[in-house]
């Protein structure tokens, strides 16, 4: 499993909103990162697995203040017994359809985390989304699981300009949520996420799915492992995610036979 890592220091810049560019160059940064890491034969370089205890630290007041809180969401809004479904990387035309239409037989709603310029070229997937009572969660412009690494000016960019396709592409609705790609969040990025409304987003139980390692591994791993906290990561875009589409199908009844309750991230 890749490492996980968090800057300890924050930046002092206050960053404008920039301009949305380069769309098409950065979808195609997007592409090769997950071509790269389905082709490995261990596990993806994208992973970086947050931890179950949120990153609390204090808000920089050189920054714009928060208006939800800053710390990473792991809980549900359900409560002990709340799952909650994310998906992210899409919307893809092939897949997103089928991710939804499976959601919606089993009754469950989901947090879809998207690529700005996957939503951009996809505002009609993006509508449905938000149709079905799912909710939008930002994860970036180009999927850059370096992002940590990186000026704060990009990371603002990365997440604000995100934030203003998918808004388009929704037709007003806004990303309530913010998911750096692999994990790769800084106090930085979360303060400016949450500076725009949205709750930085971590995962409890990854499914695996992004190595298709198999439908009965997915689906046991979310049964091993969804007592360790209800946030549940999967994929609906960044390769064929036919695992996915038929582990869901599975695992849903199953979480609802044990008794959880389908629910969002709380804010």
């Amino acid at each position: 499993m890749a490492r996980h890592r968090v800057l300890g220091a924050n930046s002092r810049i206050l960053v404008a909103a920039f301009g949305v560019m380069g769309v098409t160059a950065l979808a195609a940064v997007w592409t090769a990162q997950a071509g790269t890491a389905e082709a490995g034969s261990g596990a993806s370089p994208t992973r970086k697995p947050t931890p179950i205890v949120g990153q609390t630290s204090k808000p920089d007041p050189e920054l714009p203040a928060p208006v939800v809180n800053m710390d990473l969401a792991h809980a549900s809004d359900k409560g002990d017994k709340g799952v909650n479904i994310t998906i992210d990387d899409g919307p893809d035309p092939t897949w997103t359809p089928q991710v939804l239409q499976v959601l919606k037989a089993n009754g469950v709603k989901a947090t879809f985390c998207m690529v700005g310029p996957q939503a951009q070229a996809h505002p009609d997937l993006v509508k449905d989304v938000v149709a079905d009572g799912h909710r939008l969660c930002d994860h970036s412009m180009s999927h850059d699981t370096t992002m940590d690494t990186k000026s704060s000016a990009y990371q603002s960019k990365e997440i604000l300009d995100a934030q203003r396709l998918i808004t388009k592409a929704s037709g007003g609705v806004k990303p309530l949520y913010y998911r750096a790609p692999g994990g790769a969040f800084t106090p930085y990025s979360r303060q400016i996420a949450a500076s725009q409304g949205m709750r930085p987003l971590g995962w409890n139980v990854d499914s695996k799915d992004f190595e298709k390692p198999g439908v009965e591994a997915m689906v046991n791993t979310v049964k091993n492992e969804i007592s360790s906290g209800p946030t549940v990561l999967f994929h609906d875009a960044g390769g064929d995610r036919g695992q996915t589409v038929e582990a869901l199908r599975q695992v849903l009844p199953w979480l609802k036979q044990q008794g959880y309750d389908f629910g969002f991230p709380v804010r």
